[in-house]
């Protein structure tokens, strides 16, 4: 499918604001573009030695090529309607679940991982790009829509030998709960704030997205929560004092 010319309306943008997620049922990329991308993963998926294949994070601090994606303006045409002009980029993760074993991610806000490492969470997004379908039964991500408004939930410990994580939010109640459902090459937009989590994969057929995390330049990183991390100028000007590999 042919990109749009404006990738996301007036409409769209309000329903992310309202809700913390939007679901964008659109190729993202140019189907050459994608099948480089999907190359470049299997690539890090082939070589990620004793790491489980949900664990290949921040893969452009390693490999430059990814940043061709990351960088492009097909992804930060759609992150400057929500966030604004001014764009950095935050972090990237590959996360596969394997078939049948694919780990399941507990209920989590993305923020409470980055509590204390950012001085404001309001303008900080998630592009999740699909690799492969990505359904209710290969575990894919589902969210508790409004919940971005909430601020920071309570915690409670969790077997990270068999979750993703080592916590989860504690007596959350997902009957409200919405499945992002994507075809390879399509995307979903969330919060950091949104509630969101994923079952584990039971089914022959693996799930693996790429996240994208941006945030608005005009946050601020704390540099001696942050060592070694490294971040890049997407779009637009720093308003925060923040240093970029590429500026």
């Amino acid at each position: 499918m042919a990109q749009l010319a404006t990738p996301l309306t007036s409409q769209d943008v309000a329903y992310y604001r309202e809700n913390g997620y939007l679901l964008y049922h659109h190729q993202l990329f140019s189907e050459e573009k994608f099948a480089r991308l999907q190359a470049i993963f299997e690539e890090h998926l082939a070589h990620k030695g004793s790491k489980l294949s949900d664990e290949l994070d921040t893969p452009h601090f390693r490999d430059p090529r990814l940043l061709d994606f990351l960088l492009s303006d097909e992804v930060l045409d759609l992150v400057e309607p929500i966030i604004g002009p001014d764009i950095f980029l935050w972090s990237s993760h590959f996360i596969c679940k394997d078939p049948y074993t694919g780990r399941p991610t507990p209920w989590h806000e993305d923020s409470s991982y980055w509590e204390g490492r950012v001085n404001n969470y309001e303008k900080i997004i998630t592009v999740w790009l699909a690799l492969d379908r990505s359904n209710d039964e290969n575990g894919c991500m589902r969210v508790i829509p409004g919940s971005h408004n909430n601020g920071f939930s309570e915690y409670e410990k969790v077997d990270s030998a068999t979750n993703t994580f080592g916590s989860q939010i504690k007596n959350l109640d997902d009957s409200r709960a919405v499945s992002f459902v994507l075809e390879p090459g399509e995307c979903s937009l969330h919060d950091s704030r949104i509630m969101h989590g994923a079952n584990a994969n039971t089914s022959q057929y693996r799930r693996c997205g790429y996240t994208m995390r941006y945030m608005s330049a005009d946050t601020r990183i704390i540099p001696e929560r942050n060592a070694g991390h490294k971040l890049w100028l997407a779009r637009g000007q720093d308003r925060a004092g923040n240093s970029y590999m590429n500026a």
